[in-house]
């Protein structure tokens, strides 16, 4: 027995029962459906001619429904007449490169076959203007080859800033569209300057390119299409702050303001843009962002098998596994980091063997005396927040709750032989 397994071994955990979280939920009954019929009612496309080329944004999170969306888009813009093709617009992401770009795409159903349109990746950009500051805006060469744009994105709030446009259609216009060289200078001066810098640089391409419109996407907590909306490419700078708030209303989140212990079963690029939440969990990588529970110890236990090895966002969890060091793919993962100058999201927590050291680890260092009260929730990921397993000690603050009901009695957490959860 090694000495980490002497440490461990004794450390008991918390017996947990599942909890149902309640959120307002409305949605779209069919967001395909909605989305052919705004683009009709709008005559969004009515300025295509016949030939033109038209550039699709397809990004990198993991968004319900968005092959079909953007299989719409396609079939639409062939309808008037067009040309369309997809463009990879997910900044640094996928490794900055064309080739990871191109995959990540595919790991989210997201392929020429399944949308109906070719998929254009490069990395190449071309400068279309200049900032009032002097900072240069980048823009995809596909993209500013093409006779016009179409950008979607869904709007939420951004994990490491606060401003008017977070995450959403200026910052895919951006970012996105920007490749790692636009993500780069927006990014240069730190997430301080991020919510000015997003509107000021958006605005020139807005200003310089062809961008016909702007899909922009609100989920709810469930991770359902609650809204749609089709915007043309002059109403999305002043269309979106309204959105967002709308999407801040929505958010999923933990009922608990405080734990001792939050295990997460996943983290990837596809949940989030820092692997998980920041904002449902309230760890930070960036000293420009607060709120969110006080959480004592943090374990993630795997990454999604869409994220491709990037594990952005683990350096702010306490303790992770073996298995997630194991997946772990450098090139895959810093690039994200060396571009947004933020290395705290891929620093490596402490490495156990398997999930039943993570979490006693967790429990361990937590600080509480006496470890059956220890107050640990257990998560899938930060966008399947609806049902959760909380510890026997949180079960009569989940019952008196108004949107909490426990779903079932007391259990102790089930684990293989190796020790992983099953």
């Amino acid at each position: 027995m090694s000495a980490i397994d002497r440490l461990l071994d004794g450390i008991a955990l918390p017996r947990v029962a599942r909890v149902r979280q309640t959120f307002e939920r409305p949605i779209l009954a069919d967001p395909v459906a909605e989305l052919a019929a705004q683009l009709t009612a709008k005559g969004t496309l009515a300025g295509v001619k016949p030939g033109q080329r038209i550039a699709i944004t397809a990004g990198s999170r993991g968004i319900t429904a968005l092959p079909e969306l953007l299989r719409t888009l396609a079939a639409a813009v062939r309808e008037a007449g067009g040309e369309p093709f997809l463009v990879p617009a997910m900044g640094s992401h996928g490794g900055a490169t064309a080739e990871g770009q191109t995959n990540m795409l595919a790991g989210m159903g997201i392929t020429e076959d399944a949308v109906g349109a070719p998929i254009r990746a490069t990395m190449e950009t071309v400068e279309v203007g200049r900032t009032a500051d002097g900072s240069p805006v980048y823009l995809d060469r596909y993209a500013h080859e093409a006779d016009g744009i179409i950008a979607v994105n869904r709007i939420k709030p951004h994990v490491s800033f606060r401003g008017r446009y977070e995450s959403g259609l200026a910052k895919m216009i951006v970012i996105g569209l920007g490749k790692q060289q636009g993500a780069d200078v927006c990014h240069e001066l730190g997430a301080g300057r991020m919510a000015e810098n997003i509107p000021a640089m958006a605005a020139v391409t807005l200003a310089k390119a062809n961008i016909i419109a702007g899909v922009a996407i609100i989920e709810n907590a469930y991770h359902e299409t609650s809204r749609l909306a089709v915007l043309a490419g002059r109403e999305i700078m002043a269309a979106e702050p309204a959105l967002l708030e709308e999407a801040w209303r929505l958010c999923p989140r933990l009922y608990f303001d405080s734990l001792d212990v939050l295990v997460i079963d996943e983290i990837g690029k596809d949940i989030s843009g820092t692997g998980f939440d920041t904002n449902v969990v309230g760890r930070y990588h960036t000293p420009n962002i607060s709120g969110g529970p006080r959480i004592a110890r943090v374990a993630v236990l795997d990454l999604t098998a869409r994220t491709k090895g990037n594990a952005n966002g683990l350096g702010l969890a306490d303790y992770t596994t073996r298995r997630v060091f194991d997946k772990l793919d450098f090139e895959n993962t810093y690039p994200n980091s060396l571009t947004t100058t933020a290395p705290a999201s891929v620093k490596i927590p402490m490495v156990l063997k398997n999930d039943r050291q993570a979490i006693q680890a967790a429990v361990k260092t937590c600080n509480v005396a006496d470890k059956g009260a220890v107050r640990l929730v257990r998560i899938r990921n930060t966008v399947a927040l609806d049902e959760i397993e909380v510890a026997e000690s949180l079960l009569d603050e989940a019952a008196a709750h108004g949107f909490m009901s426990v779903t079932g009695e007391p259990y102790a957490l089930p684990f293989d032989d190796n020790g992983n959860l099953l």
